[in-house]
């Protein structure tokens, strides 16, 4: 696949690049500028950055952070089976339990919440850091609703995170779950109100936590494209309408008289003259 001339491969991480210093040098180079391109287009081309990730993993199948590039988009195209297969490679390799909670979300995502939330409870959420064990905390409330555990996944997300005043990285979306999980149960007052604490908190609009907010305040938008829209649909209308005339009653009748005169049959005249 084609890399833009300006993508070196020294744009990622220093870490991963120290993983490719067990290529050869021209090898290192070409898997570091496939895995840039994962990086760069993971959110808004993912089948893009798929298609990068499966060259990168041709070339360096043994790299821990190739697999786990692969793994992350493999499940932003939602190939869950794919990605979780991935994820436990990279795990095998480095040992790191960093990928925990998004190997529990490949298993909601193949249909066995039931697993994510035996992974929720297992020893490995332990020696997550704060951001971990929250992201974790998000999948076990995703896992119980999947389940129909509604009022379970409320609770699930009641925590000294989410009751903190402090924005940290992980506030919003989790402000958010809880919102949403309140919407779930019909409880619309508390809904609103974290839909509001969320907006408070989403500085980068990663949610969008202003437009739940906005229906339930029974707001509606209008495109503006539309109503522009409208307008020409108005103005050509009215350019169709019948054009005025200028000419006074009179001349209009002198006007329809030689009209009807010119239009008399031939015939009609010679019969006059006989």
């Amino acid at each position: 696949m084609p890399i833009p001339e300006d993508v070196t491969g020294e744009e990622i991480d220093k870490d991963v690049r120290q993983e490719l210093q067990s290529l050869p040098k021209t090898l290192a180079e070409d898997v570091a500028r496939n895995l840039v391109m994962v990086a760069k287009l993971i959110d808004e081309d993912p089948e893009g950055a798929y298609g990068y990730s499966k060259v990168a993993l041709r070339l360096a199948s043994r790299v821990a952070a190739v697999r786990e590039a692969a793994g992350f988009a493999a499940y932003a195209n939602q190939k869950y089976g794919e990605a979780l297969a991935e994820f436990r490679a990279a795990r095998r390799m480095t040992g790191n339990i960093e990928l925990w909670p998004v190997m529990a979300d490949c298993e909601r995502g193949l249909g066995r919440p039931e697993k994510a939330l035996d992974m929720a409870g297992a020893p490995e959420v332990h020696k997550l850091d704060k951001a971990g064990q929250v992201e974790m905390r998000l999948v076990a409330a995703g896992a119980r609703r999947d389940m129909g555990q509604l009022d379970a996944a409320i609770v699930t997300l009641q925590s000294p995170e989410l009751a903190s005043t402090s924005v940290q990285p992980w506030t919003a979306r989790l402000r958010y779950a809880y919102a949403d999980a309140l919407l779930a149960v019909g409880r619309e007052d508390e809904a609103r109100e974290w839909f509001a604490k969320t907006v408070e908190s989403d500085r980068d609009g990663s949610t969008d936590a202003s437009d739940r907010l906005a229906e339930l305040d029974g707001v509606e938008f209008v495109d503006a494209l539309d109503e522009n829209d409208q307008s020409d649909q108005d103005e050509d209308s009215a350019t169709f309408e019948a054009p005025e005339t200028s000419e006074t009653p009179e001349e209009s009748a002198k006007s329809e008289a030689k009209s009807e005169k010119s239009e008399a049959p031939e015939g009609d005249a010679e019969g006059d003259k006989s």
